[in-house]
């Protein structure tokens, strides 16, 4: 189902990657406490935004990229039960190598 889903323009499509979290002593944190993941793997990618005279700009990520992103960028999506983002290109912090 993820792979007949194909973002628009300028997006993205985000797994976002969430890590168990442990506090200082020890003691793991319920989901309730965690903060929002603000890292995942790119799923899928649009064709780019166009230019003033129509032209396509390529996209600086690809598919397969771990990527961090802004807190509270993109719209969270569900799909067959798996928890998905799509995001503006814009909101991509950074890439990780």
């Amino acid at each position: 189902m993820v792979s007949k889903i194909q973002p628009l323009g300028e997006r993205i499509l985000v797994k976002p990657i969430a890590r168990e979290e442990i506090s200082r002593g020890g003691i793991v944190l319920p989901d309730t406490v965690k903060e929002k993941p603000q890292e995942g793997e790119v799923i899928a990618v649009g064709e780019g935004k166009r230019n003033e005279k129509g032209e396509r700009i390529s996209m600086d990520v690809k598919v397969g990229d771990v990527i961090i992103y802004a807190k509270y960028g993109g719209t969270e999506i569900k799909i067959e039960g798996d928890d998905y983002i799509i995001l503006r290109e814009s909101d991509v912090l950074a890439k990780k190598s």
